[in-house]
């Protein structure tokens, strides 16, 4: 294990996630990037990912038997770019020169599908996560995938959906509601959990227990909320699109800086 990951496995995931708050705010300031409220909601699922459940090793980029993540909502790739950096795949400081999140919704958890049937095929010991938005629950792509997961018996994967409720125009339950969600997934034949996605010991319990019914991929519904740990930002819209100015990054940084 390489020290950055050495360190993030001793460390608090708490302590862990303030830092990469810190460094989201900060990116999306300097590349006048929007989308800092939806990188903020996954931190904490980040930190515990990052911090000690994928088996990577930076080192080794290309290990064949290492966990795959992957981030569908790529609007919120801020947070997975000091995720990574903070486990040692690059420096903290090459932050700097990230100019913007992207990403099409509806991909990832397809992909997933197929590094997960790729993996099981091969004997693989590895497992395959992938962070959906609830917004992205209204691509039809994504449900293709959701039946084809469960029909190939992928119980390497696991599907995190970032449920915080709002998405590019408005609150979910007003664009398309997408309740009763689990209830949804079930049916499609996963095996699902409902979670407080900012519960550091409840994000953990979820993660130790999958897969959560034998040859079915699990599916982990996060309940968050966008901008979570700057309280000016948290449940507001506004900020799925812009950035802070200089006076708003202070005031979040010496916020996130004074939580406990």
């Amino acid at each position: 294990m390489t020290e950055p990951l050495k360190r993030m496995a001793r460390e608090p995931a708490k302590t862990l996630a303030k830092r990469l708050r810190c460094h989201v705010v900060t990116m999306t300031h300097r590349a006048r990037s929007s989308h800092v409220g939806t990188a903020l909601s996954i931190v904490d699922m980040l930190a515990m990912l990052y911090g000690g459940v994928l088996r990577v090793d930076p080192r080794e980029p290309e290990w064949p038997d290492r966990d795959r993540f992957l981030l569908s909502k790529g609007h919120g790739a801020a947070a997975a770019y000091a995720a990574l950096a903070e486990a040692g795949f690059f420096p903290v400081s090459d932050l700097d020169g990230v100019d913007a999140s992207i990403g099409s919704l509806g991909h990832g958890l397809a992909i997933a599908c197929g590094m997960a049937l790729a993996g099981q095929r091969d004997g693989r010991p590895s497992r395959v996560y992938v962070m959906l938005s609830d917004g992205e629950c209204d691509e039809g792509s994504t449900w293709e995938a959701a039946l084809f997961a469960p029909h190939h018996h992928l119980d390497n994967l696991v599907a995190m959906v970032d449920y915080n409720k709002i998405q590019s125009l408005g609150r979910v339950e007003d664009i398309l509601d997408l309740e009763p969600l689990a209830e949804k997934w079930k049916s499609f034949g996963w095996g699902v959990r409902e979670i407080d996605g900012h519960r550091i010991p409840a994000i953990a319990a979820a993660l130790g227990s999958v897969p959560f019914e034998p040859t079915r991929p699990s599916c982990i519904i996060a309940h968050t909320v966008k901008g979570k740990g700057v309280s000016f930002m948290e449940d507001n819209l506004l900020w799925h699109y812009r950035p802070p100015d200089d006076t708003e990054l202070e005031k979040a940084l010496a916020e996130l800086e004074a939580a406990e």
